[in-house]
């Protein structure tokens, strides 16, 4: 068989590979579990009530479930802005009229520096309100035009970056970044503001304060016709039921138009890796460019030790994913300038965990997850998130944690500059038979010697 079509063959769709990963997007946004997929629900009953034709529903279907692909690449900023749990400030604010000052207000004074002293408060609460404009334009553009970058590396039509890129605009033209009003704004991304404001307060409050929240917002927020189109479809049988958690990946994926569903091949899940391992590592500024570092270097040992072609690109994958679950850790950890203390540490380490959840989701990523979520298991059993013993860790994962370990190791950190590449070598031969196996990190010196002397 032609390995370019094995995934295809196997029938993976391109739709399950995104809802899976959806589930990473939630996490760095603070939302229950299933939101990009609940959104996607509601957008999609939308859609077939205004009768838009497959190509539309297409796009649409795909801007819902990757509306938030750019939210991991402000968060640092958050933090440095607000100096509290980003992934909290983000679910917040998604309950926030950015549009009423009151409730703006509220907000800055709730969510600022929480725990810092009082003066610290009120310089951060001060610059917040001199610049709240300017920041909050920057904040939104960033993370739009990231998730639009996104969508296209990840070969979706400009229509689909297009909803992404727009998707905090207001039909009465005081959204952001750009100030489109009305029909400039792209019909996707006015479905998708309107189904992520119903989710968000539907799981606060139930379908009546979903629809109280959406009938204030009309004419302001929301296309009036849009407003008037949830109203018939929040009538249909099983609509707000759909909702449920349970089984809504399965519900969503069979709102995928027939005539569109796309099998994904080698090629693309590769790109889909290296998209998403971008979203990782665009969370923290110390971070830039690990997850593309760790899966070079992973392929260079597994070349050395003879792992089979295939293997090899399964490998890098896994690689490249290895730290999806620090989506789900706040910037306040990532990029603290300092020790964690003993609870930092448990939340810190709960992102090998989380790489697991969000990978297995996946039904042929089942060995992979398990695979990077690994990463940080040892030979002597120390390790985490199960404390693993060498004979049930993989080759693959201890593949990937050599990689990982040696360029955290020679990357610059908040409280350390980078160590130059002997001494990192020199302390990771310290950790071989504990932490390291021997076999990978003599294939790493040895394909670090050959790229030298090329």
């Amino acid at each position: 068989m032609d390995q370019k079509a094995a995934a295809a063959d196997a029938g993976l769709r391109l739709s399950e590979v995104i809802g899976a990963l959806s589930h990473a997007l939630d996490m760095t946004e603070g939302q229950a579990p299933g939101h990009c997929l609940r959104c996607c629900w509601i957008g999609m009953h939308l859609g077939a009530e205004l009768g838009l034709p497959t190509a539309a529903r297409t796009d649409l279907y795909y801007t819902l479930l990757l509306k938030d692909a750019g939210c991991s690449s402000n968060a640092a900023r958050l933090w440095e802005l607000y100096g509290g749990d980003d992934r909290l400030i983000k679910q917040d604010y998604k309950r926030v009229d950015s549009q009423s000052l009151l409730q703006l207000g509220r907000f800055v004074l709730t969510h600022t520096a929480p725990g810092e002293a009082l003066r610290e408060r009120f310089h951060r609460v001060l610059d917040l309100v001199r610049h709240g404009d300017e920041l909050s334009t920057e904040l939104v553009a960033t993370r739009c035009e990231r998730g639009a970058d996104i969508a296209l590396q990840l070969g979706f039509s400009p229509a689909v970056a297009d909803g992404i890129r727009a998707l905090d605009e207001h039909w009465n033209g005081q959204g952001r970044p750009y100030g489109l009003a009305g029909e400039a704004i792209p019909l996707q991304a006015r479905i998708a503001l309107l189904a992520q404001v119903v989710d968000v307060f539907h799981l606060a409050g139930g379908a009546e304060a979903a629809l109280a929240e959406v009938r204030g917002r009309a004419e302001r927020w929301f296309d009036p016709g849009l407003v008037e189109a949830l109203e018939r479809v929040s009538c249909l049988p099983g609509f707000w039921e759909g909702l449920a958690e349970e089984g809504v990946a399965q519900r969503v994926a069979d709102l995928e138009p027939a005539e569109s569903v796309i099998l994904v091949d080698e090629d693309r899940l590769d790109g889909i890796a290296a998209a998403f391992g971008q979203v990782v590592d665009a969370k923290s500024p110390y971070t830039y460019g690990h997850s593309a570092r760790v899966a070079d270097f992973a392929e260079r040992i597994g070349r050395r030790l003879e792992v089979p072609p295939q293997r090899l690109r399964w490998l890098r994958r896994g690689a490249l994913l290895h730290d999806i679950g620090k989506l789900g850790v706040s910037n306040g950890l990532l990029d603290k300038p300092g020790a964690l203390d003993a609870d930092e540490w448990r939340l810190m380490r709960a992102h090998a965990r989380y790489t697991e959840e969000i990978l297995e989701r996946i039904g042929l990523f089942g060995e992979l997850a398990k695979v990077a979520g690994a990463h940080h298991e040892r030979l002597d059993g120390k390790g985490y998130p199960y404390g693993l013993m060498a004979d049930e860790i993989a080759l693959e994962t201890r593949i990937i944690t050599t990689a990982d370990i040696f360029d955290a190791i020679t990357a610059a950190r908040p409280y350390r500059d980078a160590i130059p590449v002997p001494e990192a070598l020199r302390m990771m031969r310290s950790q071989v038979g504990s932490a390291l196996d021997v076999r990978c990190l003599d294939a790493l010196e040895a394909s670090l010697s050959e790229s030298e002397a090329s």
